[in-house]
């Protein structure tokens, strides 16, 4: 179909991809922790867009030329990482606002607006150099080396897995978010769910910075 060949096996190893925890998923966590569901399908939402932003790259050739250049993949890697590391030490050290009403524990650093979560879920999408890889190398092993429509089929299947990442990050946003509401009016509790939170972001910003091509 348009070139793509296999796509049963694309849709199991996409939805296995999507289960395994990563910086994306310690983000929608994070965010619907610190916010609650909303902010979670938001903060998802912007990850979809990246997802769209690498498979329209993926797709016209981007993602090959980037994936190429060991200097491009090194400034992304350590963008990615520190944006991650900073993200998870505002989460850290974040506090309660003392005048806040009670049960609510959300902290004054917190994204406040839905720009502002939906942008930062896109940045941490698109400035992970591993995703930019995944792109280029799992896709082309579900496109005929001899199709007439590779753009069409990259970008088909592109809309499949973002499709399929947003529906697993919608669910996962909305359980982080159940969880923290049980939580509403127990703020050590929470603090330390964002403790917990921050210290993964930092922990993969670190990884993401010791990574090699």
């Amino acid at each position: 179909m348009f070139g793509i060949v296999h796509f049963e096996f694309f849709v199991v190893a996409v939805f296995l991809l999507n289960v395994t925890p990563g910086p994306d998923t310690a983000y929608i966590v994070g965010r619907s922790v610190a916010q609650g569901r909303g902010a979670g399908l938001m903060s998802a939402l912007g990850i979809s867009a990246g997802c769209c932003i690498h498979s329209l790259a993926c797709a016209f050739g981007l993602t090959a030329l980037l994936a190429a250049s060991t200097t491009a993949f090194t400034v992304i890697k350590f963008v990615g990482a520190m944006y991650l590391i900073y993200l998870g030490v505002r989460l850290i050290f974040a506090k309660p606002a003392a005048d806040a009403p009670v049960g609510d524990t959300r902290s004054p650093s917190a994204p406040k607006s839905l720009r502002q979560l939906f942008l930062q879920g896109f940045w941490t999408n698109v400035l992970n150099p591993k995703v930019v890889l995944f792109f280029v190398s799992f896709f082309p092993q579900f496109v005929a080396t001899g199709s007439e429509h590779k753009t069409f089929a990259f970008l088909t299947l592109g809309a499949v897995f973002v499709l399929m990442s947003m529906v697993w990050n919608s669910f996962v946003a909305w359980i982080a978010g159940s969880v923290t509401q049980r939580f509403s009016g127990k703020p050590s509790v929470k603090r330390w769910l964002d403790r917990g939170v921050g210290s993964a972001f930092v922990g993969l910003g670190i990884k993401l910075a010791t990574a090699s091509r």
